[in-house]
Parts: C-alpha cells; structure tokens; sequence
C-alpha cells in the first residue's frame, strides 16, 4: 500500500489510541487530529484548526483530499450527522457508516425494531413518545426492567431499575426532565436480561466482517457495578467467557453477520466498526444495543493487542475489499484499561485541574501508555477538560499482572478530585479461577 496521511475525527481517548497506533503502521506518513487533545499534541500529533460539527464537514473532507488522508471517525454524533455521506460526495477517504446505516445506534428504536425484523435475539420490548402510556405499560411488567433514551446520550442513556418506582422515575426522567435533551422524545421500555455482558467489535466493508478481539467493558461508576452508567470506566480483553465458549462466539458471529446483511438489505451498507453489547443468558447470546463505531474504552485495550497493520485493514474496508485479507493477528497478552474520571462525572464537574504526572506515550515497545480524554493545554500545564479524562493501559501474560500494571500507571497520575474504580478486571479474574 502507497504512505498515506490519516485524519482522525474525535477528541477522545479511543481516538488517541487510534492515532497512536494506527502511526506505527509501514504506510503512514503523517497522523493529523480534528480536534485531538492534550495527549495527541504530546505524542507529536498536529492538531488541525477545523471544528468538528455538521458545517464543517465539508472543509474537513477538503482539508483530508488535499492533504492525502485517510479518514477515520472515532465518535458517534459526526457519523449521526452524516459526516461519512459529505466525505463520499467529495470522494474522500473515510471509514464509517453512512447517515442512514448509523440510525443503528442513534435511534434506539430503529435498532431494536430492526432486530426484530432480522431475528436477533433482544430482550422484549416496547417504545413509547408518551410518558403516560409507558408508565402505564410499566406498571403490568414483572421483574427486572431497563429504561433507554432513544436517541444518542453518549453511553448515559440506559437506566437499569430494580422495581416499578425506579421505572417511573427513569421515564420522568428521560421524557418529562429532558436529561438527556431531544435524545428523550422516545424511550424504550424492555425486559432486564441477567447474565454476563460481553463487548464484540467486528469491521466490515458492507459485506464482509473481520472480528476483532473480545473485551468487557465497566458501565457503572462505582466499584462491583453500582452507581449510574457511563461512557465507560475501564476495560480489559480477551474477554474469556466469550472467546472460550464456541457455542457463544459462533453465535455472537451470527449476530454481527445478520446485521451487516439485515442493514444492506434495507439499503443502509455499513461500513466501518459494528459494535454489539451483549448479554449472554445459559449460552444464549442476546443483544443490548449496537453501536455504530469502536467502543470506548474497549478500543484502548484491544489495539494494543494488534499485530496486524491496521492502517491495512481500514483501506480494504473502505475499498469493499476485506475478503481478500486473512484474520487479524493478535498478541496473546493480556490488557486493562482504567479510566480516570472527574469528581462528578457522569453528571455536574468542575474542569481546569492541572494534571501532574503525565508525559509522552513510548513510541518503541512498551506495555504501560496513557491516553488522553478530557484534557488540555493551559499555560504550558495540561488540564482536565472533560468528565472522563485519562485512560490508563497495561499489557502483561497475566491478567492479574495486567491490573497490577494499570493501577501501577494510575498511581503516578494525580489531580484534584481524580476518581476511578479500584475493581477493573477483577471479573475476569473470576471467570479465569471459574473455568
């Protein structure tokens, strides 16, 4: 493949770790950030001074054609708005869904009728744009229930209630308090699933899909998951319960290739990261919501397992051509990822707290980095600018050495109200001793 540049939409620590490691690949010359942080500009990233929102888009795929770029979108909302369908219009490089193919994550509703109509598994369900109509349907249901803001709410949109009282409560507040904004004109109303939860990314070119490696993600706030959801507060991978199981994997694979046809066949092709949250039931592999990219923090454990070139796979993807490569290869260490949070987040928080401790990430071998979030640059010193702020990652042969690792990292990191869990990756610690 010819050196190309990449451009990177989004500010995150996924996209940090995608421009991290996406620079090591033999045919990169030059990684540029639209918008980046603190942490891109301190591994030598260029940060470009075009916004990222839906007027620019078309300056964003001028600046990528000019400058050579392949295009890689890393956040949610850009690709709700059609940030891929400006790109294709002009013939930019770009690998996302369209518009119409991201409707899988930025209508709740859309996605769990659609899986209806392609026999994915899914919990029962029913939507409502009354509040009325769904306390009242609320109030026939036994056990578990799960309340969900139709629209995007950056992973905070899930309200998971124990009885009818917290169900009423997650209706007025979606719908009637508007928490969420516009995201909250519709809710989805559907049964709570128990099992374990398990994080399954596949790339595909509309047709074809290239799994990636398994991972788990940590939803809630606080340790031995209580508290409200989140963006996500830490990862690891390999997910063990997933990747030992065939009957699973062969059934989480059914899942993501019914999906890419079912979106194909109703005109929406997707290219790009499909992400399925699942929840497996006695080794039956249900669906708790799709995702129209590369989780986050799930991406910042499974690249730093990646020995393919992942530049590579992202050309064929977009070219349509992803059969004509093998598997992804995969380190057998294993990865942990702690996020470092803001006091308050996921709700009110305060930024401008300088950071201390921080440098640039090794661009030889390593198997501790740090990739950055909610952060900036303020007089020379990096600042928090965000409600999740760092993402600390370690790799080891162990899980266990893993998580010594990161926390390790995470304590040579300090600023003022700094929180995270103290538990990540003591789940799978379990599932290993269980096997």
């Amino acid at each position: 493949m010819d050196e190309v540049n990449v451009l990177v939409i989004g500010s995150g620590a996924r996209e940090h770790a995608l421009g991290f490691f996406i620079s090591k690949s033999r045919s990169v010359r030059k990684v540029f950030f639209a918008n980046g942080n603190a942490g891109t500009l301190l591994d030598g990233f260029e940060s470009i001074p075009i916004e990222v929102r839906a007027s620019n888009y078309g300056r964003l795929a001028e600046f990528a054609l000019e400058h050579g770029c392949i295009t890689i979108v890393g956040p949610e909302e850009p690709l709700a708005n059609g940030i891929v369908d400006t790109f294709d219009a002009k013939d930019a490089m770009i690998l996302g869904p369209s518009k119409s193919a991201s409707m899988i994550e930025s209508s709740k509703a859309y996605a769990k009728e659609f899986m209806q109509r392609h026999d994915i598994p899914t919990a029962r369900f029913r939507i409502f744009d009354d509040p009325e109509a769904a306390k009242d349907h609320i109030s026939t249901l036994d056990g578990g229930i799960v309340v969900k803001a139709d629209g995007l709410a950056y992973g905070k949109g899930v309200i998971v209630c124990s009885d009818k009282d917290e169900a009423y409560r997650a209706v007025d507040t979606i719908m009637n308090e508007r928490i969420f904004g516009a995201a909250g004109e519709k809710v989805i109303v559907e049964e709570r699933l128990y099992g374990y939860e398990a994080s399954f990314i596949c790339l595909s070119d509309g047709r074809s899909i290239v799994p990636l490696a398994s991972s788990q993600d940590h939803k809630r706030l606080y340790d031995n998951d209580h508290g409200p959801n989140t963006g996500g507060m830490g990862a690891y991978s390999p997910n063990i319960m997933l990747d030992s199981n065939d009957i699973v994997y062969k059934q989480a694979m059914s899942i993501m290739r019914k999906a890419i046809d079912g979106l194909r066949s109703e005109g929406r092709e997707f290219k790009g990261f499909l992400y399925a949250g699942l929840m497996v039931c006695n080794d039956n592999v249900y669906v708790l919501e799709f995702n129209a990219r590369l989780g986050d923090p799930e991406c910042q454990v499974i690249l730093p397992r990646l020995n393919s070139d992942l530049l590579e796979y992202v050309k064929y993807a977009i070219d349509g051509d992803l059969d004509t490569l093998g598997p992804m290869e995969w380190d057998e260490r294993k990865a942990v990822c702690v996020v470092i949070a803001s006091e308050g987040y996921p709700f009110r928080y305060e930024k401008g707290k300088v950071i201390e401790g921080l440098s640039s990430n090794p661009r030889n071998d390593s198997d501790t980095f740090i990739f950055h979030a909610g952060t900036a640059l303020y007089n020379g010193k990096i600042v928090t600018n965000g409600g999740r702020v760092l993402s600390v990652v370690a790799l080891d042969h162990s899980m266990r050495g893993a998580i010594e690792k990161a926390y390790g990292k995470v304590s040579t990191v300090r600023f003022d109200g700094m929180h995270y869990r103290r538990d990540i990756g003591v789940k799978a610690l379990i599932d290993i001793d269980s096997r």
